[in-house]
């Protein structure tokens, strides 16, 4: 399975992140999955890959040019072990390479490049574009506000209820794998889902 991990690039968040993310690049190995990602040696990314390379597993990552080509500092460094390095021109194609190479998507904290990733997968399941899993993985309660924020968004009729089962919450990073390794394709057209939502 071809496990696709978002997250953060930063290398200046909490220590606590660092070893849950690690954690998780170790089992993604461990089961025999291969892990995706967006190629950064620092902050979340780079606590997958490393976690992934201390357990053997196979390392794909997905970088546009320029953060290569210019100065990105220290949080774009790339990591250099990983198996196959895939170089794309733009963050559009490298996120559309990310998302068709996967079988699933596990989101950790991060930032808006993280926020960005998960509505956009979020944004395709919901019109059917895909049905893998996607697992966000609420470390230390990092995602408390947007949860609470969708959760808003659906009460007030902006989104859909249904659209609580395109994706699973999870405060164990582990527990996320398992899930994702489990997970059993379901059509779902949040649009045609009203009559559900209204108990008919």
């Amino acid at each position: 399975m071809q496990i696709c991990v978002f997250g953060a690039s930063s290398s200046i968040i909490d220590a606590d992140y660092i070893r849950h993310v690690e954690k998780l690049g170790e089992r993604i190995a461990e089961k025999g999955h291969v892990l995706i990602y967006g190629a950064g040696a620092s902050g979340l990314m780079g606590a997958a890959a490393r976690g992934a390379y201390k357990k053997g597993g196979k390392i794909i990552g997905v970088v546009p040019d320029f953060f290569e080509s210019e100065d990105m500092g220290v949080d774009g460094r790339i990591f250099q072990n990983c198996t196959e390095l895939i170089k794309t021109d733009s963050m559009r194609e490298r996120k559309r390479v990310m998302e068709e190479m996967s079988d699933a998507f596990i989101i950790v904290p991060g930032g808006i490049g993280t926020f960005e990733e998960f509505f956009e997968v979020l944004t395709l399941k919901q019109l059917e574009r895909h049905t893998k899993p996607i697992a966000i993985v609420n470390i230390n309660g990092y995602y408390d506000t947007m949860l609470k924020m969708l959760d808003e968004t659906m009460e007030r009729k902006f989104m859909r209820e249904a659209c609580r089962r395109l994706y699973k919450v999870f405060t164990d990073a582990l527990e996320a794998v398992s899930y994702v390794e489990n997970y059993i394709p379901e059509k779902i057209n949040v649009f045609e889902m009203k009559n559900i939502e209204n108990g008919n």
